[in-house]
């Protein structure tokens, strides 16, 4: 299983939130770059990034803070937020970025996915985001009638790289991952499951590794209150599983 620490990015700084509430953001690094290379340094195989700011308003808003953060950290990033049209998957994919996440026209523009994966095959994710179980879009402002499994099976045959599913009520509160609900997606699926939302311990990790399916694990606020060792949390999750 992979570790994906995660830096999420609201107004050039790097935050996170509770249960993507905007208003609830604490900041934890005035520099998104020096964050990534503090994980680079720790030994870090990938990076999780949203432009929470671009999620909202449909469009990439935090570009020189994503760029410093490519020129940072010499592993693969992926990024999600406000990715909504083949030119800005391009632009992002030309940039460096390895693997770009797209959640929102999943549901609104499900074709425009399907072209993606087919132009970029290996460098396209799905962003799933339930809360209840159901799925949330616009920077999870808006929650669907469409089931987190429907939509997955929806992308079947579509080639995406991976599904980056989170549950918003588990997502910065510390509170535990919802391992039934991932695994039962990885289940229901051939893609590749990574989860997102609500790691707190080693513990917590341990949980999803031994969950079949799960290929990756996104920690973010357990990493910078210091709940998780990133290199330990590597280490029990990489390295232990070679």
């Amino acid at each position: 299983m992979i570790l994906y620490p995660a830096i999420d990015l609201k107004d050039g700084q790097c935050v996170r939130l509770v249960k993507g509430d905007m208003a609830q953001a604490t900041v934890f690094n005035d520099s998104p770059a020096d964050q990534a290379r503090r994980f680079a340094d720790t030994g870090a195989s990938w990076l999780h990034v949203v432009d929470l700011n671009g999620a909202f308003e449909g469009k990439p808003v935090n570009a020189k803070a994503v760029e410093g953060i490519l020129g940072a950290f010499a592993n693969p990033v992926q990024l999600g937020g406000g990715i909504r049209s083949m030119q800005t998957i391009e632009a992002w994919l030309t940039a460096g970025v390895s693997r770009v996440v797209l959640g929102t026209v999943a549901v609104k523009d499900p074709d425009l996915v399907l072209a993606a994966c087919r132009e970029w095959p290996g460098r396209v994710a799905l962003g799933i985001d339930a809360r209840g179980g159901r799925v949330a879009v616009e920077g999870w402002a808006e929650v669907s009638d469409l089931e987190a499994r429907d939509l997955a099976l929806r992308f079947e045959d579509a080639g995406a790289a991976a599904i980056v599913y989170t549950d918003i009520d588990r997502d910065g509160v510390l509170q535990g991952p919802n391992v039934a609900a991932t695994a039962a997606l990885a289940d229901a699926v051939s893609t590749p499951v990574i989860a997102s939302g609500g790691v707190s311990s080693l513990a917590d990790l341990e949980a999803l590794a031994a969950a079949p399916g799960i290929s990756g694990a996104i920690v973010g606020r357990a990493l910078y209150d210091g709940r998780v060792d990133l290199a330990e949390a590597i280490r029990i999750v990489e390295e232990d599983a070679c």
